[in-house]
């Protein structure tokens, strides 16, 4: 703006000052502060509970897919088990290998094997030229020894007489006593040596020790024998009566008692039924196999059954026990004992100790140690250990496995 009467007067020009700003307040800084410094708590909490919550999840994702998936089914029910079958190891009453007791050559052999012999038969002849010279010396040896105290006891007598006239010395006297007494006690080692020589003699011949049937024959006519068990000659076995051994479960041990009448099977004689004897037990379980060794026998006079075949033992329990089925895959087994595992709490395995009963192969039967609700794993891994988490999957379900 100017002013039109002085021409030379500069140009004043209106200038418009700002508005003064208002001062802060002290609070209000002091609260934008606190705002500030509570939303950095806050993201950073944020951030760290969200890095918590993917380590959780990391870890649990961890231990899912660390998680063996198995399979979990129910025990089926099964009958009431009154009775059960156990293989049995059939052998013959008595068993013995026969054994030569005198060095020399065979002569004859009369029996070979399936013969039945009687007790006493002569089975060979060992010719033993040695022994029967060596008898032949004893024998003499045993005259000569006869003769000197035949002698010595007259002459012994005689002094003896004639001492108690003081015919001859009571030295002389003594001396031929103390002789007669020397020369007899010679005839009784000769007579010991003799017969030692005659059982050896003896032996020339081998002998049935009882009835039975040769099964094996192991020598033959000009073979040198040697004494002692260094060679079988034959092999006896009495087979009148067999004897049947089974190991029956430590469940069923106080069931049994000796004289109980017992139904074996053979598979060789197909639907017919032997009946034996349980005659013994063993009185005492096997650590190892939990289970009581016993014994039955069966009459075998008409010769049907062998020793060494496989008989299916039928045993017969007072009471019902109720009997769970299971897959023969789910039984796993420990050095602790038989176990199952089942599946507790929906996703723990405990392995629980089971006690069997017949097993056919695909099934057995659980006599105690399961409930019929349990859920018991098949086929188990053989790493499954008790207390482990495990992903329970229905039968038929794809389970997810990692890739690209």
């Amino acid at each position: 703006m100017t002013d039109e009467s002085n021409p030379n007067q500069q140009p004043v020009y209106e200038v418009e000052s700002a508005p003064r700003e208002a001062a802060v307040s002290p609070s209000k800084a002091l609260a934008g502060v606190a705002v500030v410094v509570v939303v950095t708590c806050l993201l950073a909490g944020y951030g760290i509970w969200n890095r918590i919550r993917a380590d959780r999840h990391l870890v649990d994702m961890t231990n899912q897919l660390a998680a063996p998936t198995v399979i979990v089914a129910a025990p089926k029910a099964g009958t009431p088990v009154d009775s059960f079958v156990l293989p049995g190891n059939v052998t013959s009453f008595t068993d013995s290998p026969i054994y030569a007791r005198t060095s020399g050559y065979l002569t004859k052999w009369y029996f070979d094997i399936g013969a039945k012999v009687k007790k006493g038969a002569l089975l060979a002849e060992i010719a033993t030229p040695e022994v029967d010279q060596q008898l032949a010396q004893a024998e003499a040896d045993l005259n000569t020894a006869q003769a000197n105290a035949n002698n010595a006891r007259i002459q012994a007598e005689r002094y003896t007489g004639l001492v108690q006239s003081d015919a001859v010395s009571r030295q002389d006297t003594d001396t031929y006593v103390n002789q007669a007494a020397s020369t007899a006690a010679q005839v009784k080692s000769a007579q010991a040596n003799v017969e030692r020589l005659r059982q050896l003699q003896a032996f020339e011949k081998i002998y049935a020790p009882f009835d039975g049937v040769i099964t094996a024959r192991n020598i033959d006519t000009g073979q040198l024998i040697d004494p002692g068990a260094g060679k079988e000659l034959f092999h006896l076995q009495a087979l009148q009566t067999l004897r049947v051994y089974a190991n029956l479960p430590q469940v069923y041990s106080a069931n049994v008692k000796p004289g109980a009448k017992i139904d074996l099977t053979f598979a060789e004689h197909a639907g017919k039924i032997y009946q034996g004897t349980l005659v013994r037990t063993a009185d005492a379980i096997d650590p190892v196999s939990r289970t009581l060794l016993v014994e039955i026998d069966v009459d075998n006079h008409a010769g049907e059954l062998l020793p060494g075949s496989l008989a299916q033992v039928h045993f017969k329990t007072p009471t019902a026990q109720p009997a769970l089925i299971v897959p023969t895959a789910a039984l796993i087994f420990r050095r602790e004992g038989l176990r199952v595992g089942v599946v507790v709490n929906g996703n723990t395995a405990r392995l629980a100790p089971v006690v069997i009963g017949e097993d056919d192969g695909a099934n057995v039967q659980i006599i105690s140690g399961l409930s019929i609700g349990d859920q018991v794993i098949q086929d188990p891994p053989d790493s499954l250990i008790d207390g482990e988490k495990v992903q329970v999957v229905s039968p038929g379900t794809k389970t997810s496995g990692g890739g690209n």
